[in-house]
Order: C-alpha cells, then structure tokens, then sequence
C-alpha cells in the first residue's frame, strides 16, 4: 500500500510543482477572486493553497489511472 501511494503522490508532487509555476507566472495571487469576491490573503498563502490544490488535482488524476491499469480486460483475447 505504501509503494502505491508512493507511485501516486511522487509524480503528482512533481506535476504540481510545475503547474503551479505556469500558472502564477500568469496570474498574480493578489488578483486572484472569485464571482466579483477578492480574495484578501498574502501571496504565500495563495501559493500554498494553490500548491496544494494543484496537487490533490494530480493525485486523483494518478490513482484514476493506476485504477484504470489495474482492470481486468473484459473482452476475450482471439488465440
């Protein structure tokens, strides 16, 4: 069970890391908001939570494919 989470958190760790750094080098955390709402937090606090997010993302993109590999195949293999 460890390995496997292993194999789920490690890469989505790094894809996050790397989304993050696209996505605030286009968006400044000060302006981010939501429905007309400012979003009134330090730019550490955004990162953090955007970071976080960003990783949560990727993980249940990781465990869906790990699922998904993990499947028997349905169909009959012609011989």
């Amino acid at each position: 069970m460890a390995r496997l989470m292993m194999v789920v958190l490690w890469p989505s760790f790094l894809v996050a890391i790397v989304a993050e750094g696209f996505f605030f080098s286009l968006f400044d955390p000060r302006d981010l908001g939501m429905l007309g709402i400012h979003l009134d937090v330090s730019p550490m606090t955004a990162y953090s939570v955007g970071f976080f997010c960003f990783w949560l993302f990727c993980a249940l993109a990781s465990m869906l494919t790990c699922y998904l590999v993990g499947m028997p195949n349905d169909r009959q293999q012609p011989f």
